[in-house]
C-alpha cells in the first residue's frame, strides 16, 4: 500500500522559507491553488501578491533577485512560460538570476483542458540557456527540492506536484542523479514525475513474467545525469521512455540524444502524448487514453521484446484515485 501525504509542499515551503528570511514567496492569484496561502496568512513579510499579471510577476522577480532576496515563483506550470516567455527570457535566464519558478499542475495532473496543462514545457524549458530543470515524482521529493533548487546558481524550474502525493521514496532529491528502482538485464526503462508511480506498477508484474527490467527514475532533467543512463543502457534489448509531458523535447528526446551521441544501438520507445493537446478528464482516464499508464508500458516492452507477456490491466495493482480537487474548489482547477 501506497503512503500519500497530503499537501507536502505547504508543509515543507514554510519550514524552508522561514528559516531564510530573505526568500520571497511570489504569487499570482493562485495562492491556495500552490498551497502557499497558509505561508501568506501566518508570515505577510515574506508575501507578496502579485495579481494576475504573471509577465509582470516575472520581470519584478528578476528585480528582487537582483537586489539579493530569494524569490520563489508560485503559480500553475502552464502560467510561467508561456504567457510571459519574453520576461523570462530578458529578466532572469538572459541575467542568469536566482529565480524559482515552481510550477504546479503539470502535463496532464489537471482537468482544466488545454488552458492549463503545460504539456510542452519541459522542451521550451531546456532550450533557454542557464535553465536549470527539475520535476518531483513523489511526497519525498516534493518535501526536499527546496533546498536543491535554492542552492543552484541561477534560474530554476521546478514541475511541482501538489495534493494527495505517494510516498515513493525514502531518500531526499538529489541533483543529477537519477534513482535506480529495479535492476535488470532485459530492458531499460526511463520514468520521470507521476509516470513512475505507473511504471512501478508494470514492473512488479512484468518481473512475474521473468522480464529483467532496470528502472530508473529522473528528477534532474536538465542538466542530466548522462553517465548513470549510458551505464544502465548498455546490453539492453531496448529503451523505454515514460514521461508527463509530450514526447518531443522532454525525457525522451533526451534519451534518444545520448543514444545517438553516444552510438549505443539500442531500441527507444518514447510514451508520453505524441503531437497532441490533451483535454479535461481525470489524471488515471488521460494516462489511460494517452497511453502513459503501466499497460501503455508492458505493451512497449512487448514491442521491444517482440514477445507478448500475457499482462492485462487485471494484472496491474489497481489504479490509484485522488481526490478531484476542482470538486472542493472549482475556481483553483
Amino acid at each position: 500500500m501506497v503512503d500519500i501525504v497530503n499537501r507536502p509542499y505547504a508543509t515543507a515551503f514554510e519550514t524552508f522559507a522561514t528559516a531564510r528570511p530573505e526568500v520571497m514567496c511570489l504569487s499570482a492569484d493562485l495562492t491556495s491553488s500552490c498551497e502557499v496561502d497558509g505561508f501568506r496568512d501566518r508570515h505577510p513579510d515574506q508575501f507578496l501578491s502579485m495579481g494576475m499579471a504573471e509577465q509582470n510577476m516575472l520581470s519584478f522577480a528578476g528585480g528582487l533577485a537582483m537586489q539579493g532576496y530569494r524569490p520563489f515563483i508560485h503559480t500553475f506550470a502552464v502560467f510561467l512560460y508561456r504567457r510571459p516567455y519574453d520576461q523570462l527570457i530578458n529578466s532572469i535566464a538572459y541575467s542568469n538570476r536566482k529565480v524559482r519558478m515552481m510550477g504546479f499542475l503539470p502535463g496532464i495532473t489537471t482537468p482544466g483542458g488545454i488552458t492549463h496543462q503545460a504539456i510542452e514545457d519541459i522542451a521550451v524549458m531546456r532550450a533557454i540557456p542557464n535553465m536549470t530543470v527539475l520535476e518531483t515524482g513523489d511526497a519525498t521529493e516534493v518535501e526536499t527540492v527546496l533546498e536543491v533548487a535554492d542552492s543552484i546558481d541561477g534560474p530554476v524550474y521546478v514541475r511541482v506536484l501538489r495534493g494527495q502525493v505517494p510516498r515513493l521514496f525514502s531518500t531526499p532529491f538529489e541533483f543529477n542523479r537519477l534513482r535506480t528502482l529495479s535492476a535488470g538485464d532485459d530492458v531499460l526503462v526511463l520514468t520521470s514525475g507521476v509516470c513512475t508511480e505507473e511504471a512501478l506498477r508494470a514492473t512488479a508484474a512484468l518481473s512475474e513474467k521473468g522480464v529483467g527490467v532496470h528502472h530508473l527514475h529522473a528528477s534532474t532533467l536538465k542538466p542530466f545525469d548522462r553517465e548513470t543512463f549510458i551505464d544502465a543502457a548498455r546490453g539492453k534489448k531496448g529503451v523505454v521512455t515514460l514521461e508527463n509531458h509530450i514526447i518531443t523535447g522532454g525525457l525522451g528526446t533526451i534519451a534518444a540524444e545520448i543514444i545517438a551521441e553516444e552510438g549505443l544501438g539500442v531500441k527507444l520507445r518514447r510514451l508520453g502524448l505524441n503531437d497532441t493537446f490533451a483535454h479535461g478528464a481525470s489524471k488515471p482516464y488521460l494516462m489511460k487514453k494517452y497511453g502513459l499508464d503501466a499497460i501503455a508500458l508492458v505493451r512497449a516492452i512487448e514491442d521491444v521484446l517482440d514477445h507478448e507477456l500475457d499482462i492485462t490491466d487485471d494484472a496491474l495493482e489497481a489504479v490509484r484515485l485522488d481526490a478531484v480537487h476542482s470538486a472542493e474548489k472549482a475556481e483553483a482547477l
